[in-house]
């Protein structure tokens, strides 16, 4: 078998990178599986939770302790990506996926046949996801920094834009292939099986062509590429740029998000963030009991909201803002409202065409709060700042998945519409206050 450096690659690199197609094609489908896995696992999690005979609150717990190891691990990864081969970081990502998503799905699928009792399944669930998000997150600081170690400087921001995109993409593209792989023979646990595999042929495919790197740490020129942790995947939740500006700006000193320049900034992202995070894990169960649901069978449903919520963002991000030319402070305003009244209209809804409409709506105007606190916090503060604010913006994505969805799924076990009311007042407040503290 030839090594990799002699694989053969198309001819034609891709922009301002010394990248071939295929290579790139690469780093994006490694992105993309880690993003698409995590929200097909999210679209089906509260179906297998209700049959497994799991209260709702621990299932949201199971899955939402990843993300607190995602938020842990992150920036460690991060910092390795510079030291040691990003190939092999990124090998060790994808890996963990693999290993994380298979062993789920058989600890789901024992569950759910019984063989399996609802607290040892709980635990062990627990255990395999736990291998996500410390080892996962290394995925999209490692693929960022081989990308940027192989782009000219003035290519960078574009290259990375492009490359996090995979995230936003596959907010949409988990929800919508999780029920094509919910069969018959293994049921509900179809779709962590599914992208397992999926995971495992681009597992293989970037150590059969993605050349290896572990020699180029040497090079002075590649050394300076780097990568920068990256927020959380969730449904309706789409990248907000501050990895991408990390990676890119010039080293600094970290920013702390008590810092007075940016600290308004921060609590109106802390804010909103919270209010999405509690509703995001208490929608699936929603779904359920709202439209009188069988677990098995609710996972169609479910993800068509949530695609609903995931398209609303991303057109907000990638097609509003950019014509609009809004403010952050006007983001920050007016995307709390419209946050709000989804929220409301979700509570309202009596069928599955409310849903989607009510939960459209709300991740719209999320889709306006998130690029609205990034920007504010990156306008306070000069360019030689810019890394270290992006550090203090991701951590605040991450602060959202800590206790919010706990908090959520405690509220929606006294009412079901208690997440989404008390998201609306914490977001209809964020919105007068925002109106008499924000900077214009």
């Amino acid at each position: 078998m030839r090594s990799a450096r002699s694989s053969p690659v198309p001819p034609t690199p891709v922009g301002t990178t010394a990248l071939r197609n295929v290579q790139f094609l690469l780093l994006f489908a490694a992105m993309l599986v880690a993003a698409a896995g995590n929200t097909a696992l999210q679209s089906v999690m509260p179906a297998m939770g209700r049959e497994i005979g799991l209260a709702d609150f621990w299932v949201a717990v199971a899955y939402t302790w990843s993300a607190i190891l995602w938020v842990l691990f992150a920036g460690y990864w991060a910092e390795k990506s510079d030291r040691h081969g990003r190939k092999r970081l990124m090998l060790m990502g994808v890996g963990g996926f693999i290993v994380s998503m298979t062993l789920c799905g058989f600890v789901l699928l024992a569950g759910l046949s019984r063989m399996l009792s609802p607290v040892t399944t709980f635990v062990l669930f627990g255990l395999a996801r736990a291998i996500y998000g410390s080892l996962g997150c290394a995925t999209p600081s490692a693929t960022q920094a081989y990308l940027a170690a192989r782009t000219r400087r003035s290519g960078r921001v574009a290259a990375l834009s492009s490359l996090s995109s995979s995230f936003g993409l596959g907010t949409i593209m988990g929800p919508a292939l999780a029920p094509l792989f919910v069969l018959p023979f293994v049921g509900l646990p179809g779709p962590l099986f599914a992208f397992a595999l999926i995971a495992a042929l681009v597992y293989v495919a970037i150590w059969r062509w993605l050349p290896d790197d572990s020699g180029d740490l040497r090079i002075k020129g590649l050394r300076e590429g780097r990568g920068a942790a990256m927020s959380y995947p969730s449904m309706a939740s789409a990248t907000t740029g501050a990895s991408v500006v990390a990676a890119t700006a010039p080293r600094s000193a970290r920013v702390r998000w008590r810092d007075p320049r940016i600290k308004q900034w921060m609590i109106a992202g802390i804010v909103s963030g919270h209010a999405q995070a509690a509703t995001l894990i208490a929608l699936g169960f929603f779904v359920i009991d709202r439209l009188g649901l069988p677990p098995s069978g609710s996972e169609m449903p479910i993800s068509i909201v949530m695609m609903a919520g995931a398209s609303a963002t991303l057109a907000a991000q990638w097609g509003l803002i950019p014509r609009l030319s809004l403010s952050p402070r006007t983001l920050i305003i007016a995307g709390s409202i419209i946050a709000a009244l989804g929220c409301v209209a979700t509570i309202a809804a009596d069928n599955l065409y409310g849903l989607v409409i009510g939960f459209a709506l709300s991740s719209l105007g999320f889709g306006f709060t998130r690029p609205g606190f990034t920007a504010g916090a990156s306008l306070a503060v000069p360019t030689a700042e810019q890394g270290g604010v992006a550090g203090a913006i991701t951590a605040a994505n991450g602060i959202s998945y800590v206790a919010a969805p706990s908090i959520g799924m405690a509220l929606y076990g006294i009412n079901p519409a208690l997440p989404f009311a008390a998201a609306a007042m914490l977001l209809a407040g964020l919105a007068f206050w925002g109106h008499a503290r924000l900077v214009r």
